[in-house]
Order: structure tokens, then C-alpha cells, then sequence
């Protein structure tokens, strides 16, 4: 069970901590522990519950009513609101109480869900990459812990192979060689990048997390792809990346190489010519529509 301070509510659902107070003291709707140093703090149940007042009094609902609701009624308004709203927030928060709860089978419906009325991309542009940049924040401030973040990461990661498993390329797209640095390990972005390009009918050779630099040269050799991509988030560290941008540049230098990632985009860099960095990773789309606008 993890522990919680107000500003950790406050960041978590939206409402600031003030008001959080004047909640809990006029209508009791939370119950804090103390330490044995006399420090206030919440629960995971705490916090499951401000999250859905929060989007309950988002929606609407005054907070004198929903004080009122029992624990049963919260739960079944917070499902019939998720289930039609088209609100990126919901969509959200909804996932943000499923990694709380760890609860796999909501989490299936609530990206379901989504998925059918956003579409899968902006399902993943729209609600699953601001949901991830919230809970990264979150894991580094201490404010849920790493099992609670690889839980709900692993699971879209699971979405996304699906995904990429049913788009297939053909013989006269390009190739795109996808890896990650060495030491890198999240490979959300990559995963979805991979998706990508295999939708708008290219090849991947999908080299995945934590590549040496020498079997990169490797297979690059041996593939001669037309393209490189890959995504900087913790490694290298940012006094290694302009070091490493270089390495790329040198060793690649005939072919394009695409990095993202919050690395790469964090702080201004010396950026050789064959380097395209992308400040989103959704900006590789566009590339590969401008890509098929010139083929036509």
C-alpha cells in the first residue's frame, strides 16, 4: 500500500489542495492517517475516491450530492461516465484509478473503449501518451511506486504489439530500423513508431531495447535500411546525448536518422545533417504521408 501527502492528491486528480481540505472537513469524504511524527497522509483508498469525485464534480455533480453517494453508487457513476464520455481527461483519469487499483480487466475496457470512439491512434496520441507523461512524473516524484508503473506499461505495451501484428508492410515501402540505446528501456514510443510505419505499408526491422552500438553497426550493415529511428528518454543521460547524436551521425552518415524522445528534445542541441529530431513522436506520421503525398 502506498502512502500519499495532499500535494501528491493535488497532482494526481486536479483539485487543489486547499479545496481537497475544505472537502474533507465539511463533509468528511476523507480519512488520513498519521505517522508516528504526527504527518497527515492518505491511502491508496483515499486516493481512489478523490479520484473519482474528481471527475464526478467534473462532470457536474455537486459535491454536497456526491458526499452523500455511497461507495457502490460512486463506483457505478464513475462507469457510466467513462463508458460515454469522449473527454480525454476521463479517459485519463479512468486509467490513472485502474494502475491505482491495478485492475487489468477496467483497463481492458476503458482502452477498448477508447479506442472505439477515438480510433487506436489518437487513442494513443490523445490518451495514453499524456497518461504516461503523468504517471512518469509521478513515479519520479515518489508518488506511486514502480509496480503500479510497470504494471499499466506493460499492458500497453501488450495493446500495441497486438496492434503492430496485425499491419503488415509490402516490397515497395522503405525500411525503417527501430532500436532503442543502450541502457534504454522504455519502449513505448519505439512500439508505436513501429506501428506507424508499418500502417502506411514500410518495412521495420525492429531491434527493440537496449542495442549495443556495435550490433547496430552490425545489422545496419547487413540490412542497409533506409532509415534509422529511435527514442532517447533515460539513457543516455543528457550530458552523454549530444556525444551520442554524434556517434550516429558519423557512423550513419548516409542515411537518415530520427530521434525523439524527452532527451532529445529537452534542451538545445548541436544537431548534425542527417539527424531529424522530432519534438513529438507522433511527428514521424507526417513524415510518412509526406513521404506518400511525393510518391504520388
Amino acid at each position: 500500500m502506498s502512502n500519499y501527502s495532499i500535494k501528491d492528491l493535488e497532482q494526481l486528480s486536479g483539485i487543489k489542495a486547499h479545496t481537497l481540505r475544505i472537502w474533507e472537513q465539511r463533509y468528511n469524504l476523507l480519512n488520513p492517517k498519521r505517522t508516528d511524527t504526527n504527518i497527515r497522509f492518505y491511502d491508496d483508498e483515499n486516493l481512489k475516491l478523490i479520484l473519482n469525485i474528481a471527475m464526478l464534480n467534473n462532470h457536474g455533480i455537486k459535491i454536497s450530492k456526491i458526499a452523500a453517494m455511497s461507495s457502490m453508487e460512486i463506483s457505478k457513476e464513475i462507469i457510466r461516465l467513462t463508458d460515454q464520455s469522449v473527454d480525454h481527461n476521463d479517459q485519463i483519469q479512468a486509467l490513472t484509478i485502474c494502475m491505482i487499483e491495478m485492475d487489468e480487466d477496467r483497463f481492458e475496457k476503458v482502452l477498448t473503449s477508447s479506442i472505439i470512439k477515438l480510433g487506436f491512434e489518437d487513442t494513443i496520441i490523445k490518451v495514453v501518451y499524456p497518461f504516461l507523461t503523468k504517471i512518469g512524473i509521478l513515479w519520479m516524484t515518489g508518488a506511486i511506486n514502480p509496480a503500479q508503473e510497470h504494471f499499466i506499461s506493460n499492458l500497453i505495451r501488450q495493446k500495441l504489439i497486438v496492434a503492430i501484428d496485425g499491419e503488415v508492410g509490402n516490397n515497395f515501402g522503405k525500411t525503417f530500423m527501430l532500436f532503442l540505446p543502450e541502457g534504454e528501456l522504455h519502449e513505448i514510443s519505439l512500439l508505436f513508431s513501429s506501428y506507424l510505419i508499418k500502417k502506411h505499408g514500410h518495412k521495420v526491422i525492429y531491434l527493440g531495447q537496449n542495442t549495443p552500438n556495435e550490433d547496430l553497426l552490425s545489422v545496419y550493415n547487413m540490412q542497409q535500411p533506409d532509415y534509422l529511428f529511435t527514442v532517447i528518454t533515460s539513457s543516455p543521460t543528457p550530458d552523454k546525448v549530444q556525444d551520442y547524436l554524434n556517434m550516429l551521425a558519423a557512423e550513419f552518415s548516409n542515411t537518415t536518422v530520427f530521434v525523439t524522445g524527452l532527451q532529445g528534445v529537452e534542451k538545445a542541441y548541436s544537431i548534425p545533417s542527417n539527424i531529424c529530431l522530432l519534438t513529438y513522436a507522433k511527428e514521424i506520421k507526417r513524415f510518412l504521408v509526406r513521404m506518400e503525398e511525393d510518391i504520388v
